[in-house]
């Protein structure tokens, strides 16, 4: 057997599809009960807890106690930005699982990817801000410039309260549903939060839809505008 990270043991356990519903699940980025989990992949509670156990032994998921239920969440953001990659590779290659419904263009328009932007507003926000030179790229690397400190600034976030974090300030992530770049990283998350702050959007419960207001909506658009 080759020495070295064990790929294999990941890919096993995040295809099957029920890990895989469950996963999905909480890239709301919300911790959810194992009969939650059992209802959102369609399985049993025994099977959910079997399924649950493999994941958390393999520290993809964290698991909370609180009085007598347990609640499970992704592990950190390394798991949430490698399902987000898996999506997009997906997306890109044509595999697509047919799920119609009302929430699908709620979902290509603006929805959480763990704990950041995504959709068509999180490639907006994103586009716009390396048109106006707010962040530049540097092939996979991305950087706020002084400008989009200015920018954030104003915008009411505490930048130096971001940069103590342990994730990095700015990241890429592919979006699958567009197929292209929206912003991650501890940045991303900051103007996630800020719009709920300033009541422009609020998640959908039970859902990964960010829901703008008509305010919000018109605020937005006007912070970024189209590239």
């Amino acid at each position: 057997m080759k020495e070295g990270p064990d790929i294999a043991l990941i890919g096993s356990l995040i295809g099957d599809p029920a890990r895989a519903n469950m996963l999905t699940t909480l890239m709301t980025g919300k911790a959810l009960t194992a009969s939650e989990l059992a209802a959102e992949a369609g399985i049993t509670a025994q099977t959910a807890s079997s399924h649950l156990s493999k994941l958390e032994t393999a520290g993809l998921l964290t698991q909370r106690k609180q009085g007598r239920h347990r609640y499970f969440a992704l592990a950190d953001d390394e798991v949430g930005n490698l399902l987000e990659a898996m999506m997009g590779l997906a997306a890109k290659r044509g595999h697509m699982r047919a799920r119609t419904g009302p929430r699908d263009p709620a979902l290509r328009k603006a929805r959480v990817c763990y704990n950041h932007l995504a959709g068509d507003y999180g490639v907006r926000m994103f586009d716009s801000m390396v048109t106006r030179d707010f962040l530049a790229e540097d092939g996979e690397e991305i950087f706020l410039t002084e400008a989009g400190e200015g920018f954030v600034g104003e915008l009411g976030i505490a930048l130096p309260d971001l940069e103590k974090s342990r994730r990095p300030l700015c990241r890429s992530c592919l979006d699958w549903s567009e197929r292209r770049t929206h912003l991650a990283g501890a940045l991303g998350t900051g103007l996630l939060d800020r719009f709920y702050d300033l009541g422009w959007a609020h998640r959908i419960e039970g859902s990964r839809v960010v829901s703008f207001t008509g305010e919000g909506e018109r605020r937005f658009r006007e912070c970024f505008p189209e590239a």
